[in-house]
């Protein structure tokens, strides 16, 4: 039944994470964090199937705005909540974190979920090929994306084999979805395109997501020293105030003069702006001076996440509701390494970049190296001026990247997704 599988899937997330500080070696903490993610893996398409199929049409928006927490106010919270374990209490604190919550959450799903009739045929009817080839393809590509820049994406044999042997097995299992009777992915649904909008402007919002969380986060620990206590502010002031704004917004889109294009739309163009204004980082910049750019992202990500759900569910059958939440997490997680990815490799090469222009121009210029000679008082703090400028350099470039990112969705909008209607509508939406 719905309600045992996601109890299930919170003990199978709850022991793991109690036994990860007891693991001998490196490779059974691998092993206790492979099996905690694929249960964790199932938990959030539960809170969609369950928004479509039990909540009624006046509250499921808001519904949805509890789902939006696990891709906006989930991941401010983890940094803070990591940095406060490891500087007062224990690393193994953030471990042992999911217990108490685990439990919790167990309690609120026996009592919140109906009991339904167990349906054990399902079991013979699992996609075990999609299982043998979609786990370790998306494994594989995630594994070359977060260890590419350390080990020189392809220039390294393993992360060239990363990726061929993760590209081959995941056209496999597309193969396998397109055709199989109850599949994980049901490929079909991207002929909607409010369905296909929503899973790439998704791609778009998480890589955003990611780049304004970790670009300055990493100019605040690599100018200014600061470590993850020091830079909990920053995140907290977007997480708090999300508890307040995905639910204003849930509200504003269950108004049925409002069409969620141009709610998203607004919040595209308030993240273009945000990071636009980021590009202009200098050296002098602390914490206090992200505060006015993060503040921007309180009202834009529940803007562009709530119009993207908002348009992705509106009008799918609750009989639809697992395969689209599946695609729609496993999009969301992907994208995510991949965001990582890019940021690593970019800042990298970017670095590497002014790093060398910086030294090409000191070193053309005889006065303007000795006089720099002079006042640093000898080449290692010269050097570490170079490479605090090219630290800077390239934050500036990533917020260039990611404003990029923003205005080239926003283009988007006018033409793929059709206008829909609040589920309490009697206005039918689209079927496009």
């Amino acid at each position: 039944t719905l309600r045992r599988f996601t109890i299930g899937a919170v003990l199978a997330v709850m022991v793991p994470g109690l036994l990860c500080p007891f693991a001998p070696n490196l490779l059974t903490l691998y092993v206790l964090r492979a099996l905690q993610g694929i249960a964790g893996g199932c938990l959030p398409p539960m809170l969609i199937i369950v928004a479509l199929r039990y909540l009624p049409p006046k509250v499921k928006l808001y519904g949805l705005a509890g789902y939006a927490l696990t891709a906006t106010f989930g991941p401010a919270l983890g940094t803070p909540l990591a940095a406060l374990w490891t500087e007062y209490v224990g690393w193994q604190m953030a471990f042992w974190q999911i217990v108490p919550l685990g439990l919790v959450s167990c309690v609120a799903i026996y009592q919140g979920l109906p009991a339904d009739p167990a349906r054990l045929e399902r079991l013979r009817s699992f996609n075990w090929t999609g299982f043998l080839l979609g786990y370790p393809a998306i494994a594989m590509l995630v594994i070359g994306l977060l260890q590419g820049d350390r080990l020189d994406w392809l220039n390294s044999t393993f992360i060239s084999t990363m990726f061929c042997g993760g590209t081959l097995l995941l056209a496999a299992f597309l193969v396998n979805e397109w055709f199989h009777p109850l599949p994980f992915f049901k490929l079909q649904l991207l002929a909607r395109r409010n369905f296909a909008h929503g899973l790439l402007t998704l791609v778009g919002a998480v890589i955003l997501l990611v780049g304004v969380a970790a670009i300055p986060s990493q100019y605040l620990a690599q100018i200014h020293g600061y470590r993850p206590l020091q830079t909990t502010p920053l995140f907290l002031l977007v997480a708090i105030p999300l508890l307040i704004a995905l639910p204003a917004t849930a509200a504003l889109l269950n108004l049925q003069q409002v069409d969620h294009r141009w709610v998203m739309a607004t919040g595209l163009c308030l993240m273009a702006i945000s990071c636009f204004l980021g590009s202009f980082v200098t050296s002098d910049w602390i914490r206090n001076n992200f505060y006015w750019l993060q503040s921007l992202q309180i009202v834009a990500q529940p803007m562009v996440i709530m119009g993207i759900l908002m348009g992705v569910t509106t009008g799918l059958p609750p009989t639809e509701g697992p395969f689209a939440s599946a695609m729609f997490n496993t999009v969301k997680t992907f994208s995510g390494a991949a965001a990582s990815g890019l940021i690593e490799g970019l800042g990298t090469a970017r670095e590497h970049f002014h790093s060398g222009m910086l030294v090409d121009h000191l070193g053309n210029n005889a006065l303007i190296t000795s006089q720099s000679l002079d006042a640093a008082h000898g080449l290692g703090e010269l050097a570490h001026r170079i490479h605090e400028q090219a630290v800077v350099l390239t934050s500036a470039d990533l917020y260039r990247v990611m404003a990029g990112i923003a205005v080239a969705f926003l283009f988007v909008i006018p033409v793929l997704p059709v206008r829909v209607y609040p589920p309490w509508s009697t206005t039918q939406p689209s079927s496009r």
